[in-house]
């Protein structure tokens, strides 16, 4: 997992540690030094801690004037241990929230498990964004499951159609673009 890089290309659009309105103004990384790991196997250093031991991101875009964010996750989401969305929402979501972000598009490529809990802080989420929404892309198909399993595709937009986008490719704001129309398309038909 040390290998596993979140994804850079976008780092001449967005810098979370040069926002001064992010959670993670200031952080310093270092190319070298590992401090970070997910139970035993350490992680790259450019991925951000938020309170979880197991699960890590990376915020890869904001873009305040549409209030949206594009975040990468790597490690295990683990809600019955470690309580992971309440770090996520309380120390990352709501500090974007606060200025102007209401729409979330989660990649999660690298995300190996999905433990659940409970839904509410995942309600919470969605209660306090208005107009906005949650898009959940690029989870790896058990991982996925997991969440429909447990009643959270209610409150995180899933939809083969977002796994399918070649987000790596896209600048960012053409992938938010892309995914605001499948999203208004999907809430016009009724899902």
């Amino acid at each position: 997992m040390h290998t596993i890089e979140p994804h850079f290309a976008w780092r001449k659009y967005y810098i979370a540690s040069e926002d001064a309105l992010s959670p993670f103004y200031g952080r310093e990384y270092s190319e070298f030094e590992f401090t970070h790991a997910v139970y035993d196997h350490l992680i790259h250093p450019q991925w951000d801690a938020f309170g979880s031991d197991t699960l890590y991101l990376k915020i890869l875009y904001v873009n305040y004037e549409v209030g949206c964010a594009i975040l990468e996750l790597i490690g295990e989401w683990n809600d019955t241990l470690y309580n992971d969305i309440m770090y996520l929402k309380r120390d990352v979501i709501e500090v974007l929230m606060e200025n102007g972000v209401d729409k979330f598009i989660l990649i999660g490529e690298n995300v190996m498990n999905f433990h659940y809990s409970d839904d509410s802080y995942y309600e919470e989420w969605v209660d306090e964004l208005e107009e906005g929404w949650i898009v959940a892309m690029g989870f790896l198909d058990h991982v996925a499951r997991e969440f429909r399993h447990c009643g959270l595709d209610r409150f995180l937009q899933m939809d083969p159609h977002f796994d399918s986008l070649p987000w790596r490719t896209l600048p960012p704001m053409v992938l938010y673009r892309l995914v605001d129309g499948l999203v208004t398309r999907r809430l016009g038909e009724g899902r």
